[in-house]
């Protein structure tokens, strides 16, 4: 039996995996759930999502993964090897070949952490590819032409910003200002306003069904529930989009001036490319409603959102799974 090619778009919130010729086959949170005491895996991806914020003492769930980097090395391979099994990635005869997507400016030392934590997962060789690039491909882009093309890619834990050309990447940044900053941007607003505290979850609720970056563009409303810190006890608030949109300005305004620095750092016949063929956005982070918006306004050049912003990365893997000649420098 031949092994299969598994490409592995390793992030901060969700693992996405593709297998060559099947498809994106999995598509679960990096969330892992372990006894303290034992330090055995107790629930794994949706399951042990379920648990964030809710456990008894000797559970914890755990994002391994943090920045877009390993946190916890050991937790991490639990997860890989969970998942890889689960998509039968690894049977007894096969050793796959991995494509594992990394942030654009990560150290060495932090690129062999993953590449290690593959290996031991019974990986016959382990390709590392910069997730930009690998969301420009995946979003349909043709990077290998000798003309400009700019990549957006907002994530769980890093925002990756690139300008490619010739199927390399000319200028670039990683910043760790991305969806889970936005999570914490809301947490702390409520907890400042209002004086209720309300878990991760609770956050991430309120990002996705209310939330905006572009000033009056949504007038919805939403109850939220937490607990009061003055009194201790449940309590229940109403909270608006335009008050998610004023809990998220800093740290938008920090993407916003990320991009414009790559801008400004690209040769100028690309930036001319640019302002033809406008910016891609991709990633989680691209769907809250009016970023595309924001980033057109702010960056004076035409800004459009990927067909599928969030399995861009893992489409992008499928791709150069089939030319991993490419990859392997």
């Amino acid at each position: 039996m031949f092994a299969k090619d598994i490409g592995i778009d390793l992030g901060t919130a969700n693992i996405l995996i593709y297998i060559k010729g099947q498809g994106i086959v999995l598509n679960e949170p990096s969330v892992v759930a372990i006894d303290s005491e034992t330090k055995k895996a107790l629930a794994v991806g949706s399951e042990a999502r379920e648990m964030l914020g809710r456990t008894p003492g000797r559970v914890k769930a755990i994002r391994p993964m943090k920045d877009g980097v390993i946190a916890d090395f050991e937790i991490t391979e639990i997860m890989l090897n969970h998942f890889i099994r689960k998509v039968n990635g690894k049977s007894f005869l096969s050793r796959p070949r991995i494509l594992i997507c990394c942030p654009s400016n990560i150290t060495q030392v932090e690129k062999n952490a993953i590449k290690e934590a593959a290996e031991r997962t019974g990986a016959r060789k382990v390709f590392l590819a910069e997730e930009p690039k690998v969301a420009a491909i995946g979003a349909g882009m043709d990077i290998s032409k000798p003309s400009g093309n700019m990549v957006i890619d907002v994530g769980g834990g890093t925002t990756d910003i690139a300008i490619l050309s010739l199927g390399g990447i000319v200028t670039s940044s990683s910043i760790k200002v991305a969806g889970n900053v936005f999570d914490n941007d809301i947490i702390k607003y409520i907890k400042e306003k209002y004086k209720l505290l309300i878990g991760d979850r609770t956050a991430e609720e309120i990002k996705l069904t209310i939330g905006t970056v572009f000033p009056n563009l949504k007038q919805d409303k939403m109850d939220v529930r937490g607990r009061d810190l003055v009194t201790g006890l449940p309590h229940t608030i109403t909270i608006t989009s335009d008050e998610v949109e004023e809990a998220l300005r800093e740290s938008v305004y920090i993407i916003v001036n990320s991009a414009k620095s790559v801008l400004e750092q690209t040769p100028p016949e690309l930036s001319a490319d640019i302002i033809d063929k406008g910016i891609v956005i991709t990633g989680g982070g691209a769907l809250m409603a009016g970023f595309d918006q924001l980033l057109a306004h702010e960056l004076k050049v035409p800004v459009f959102m990927a067909e599928s912003p969030l399995t861009c990365v893992a489409e992008g893997t499928g791709l150069l799974l089939d030319n991993l000649h490419l990859v392997d420098k």
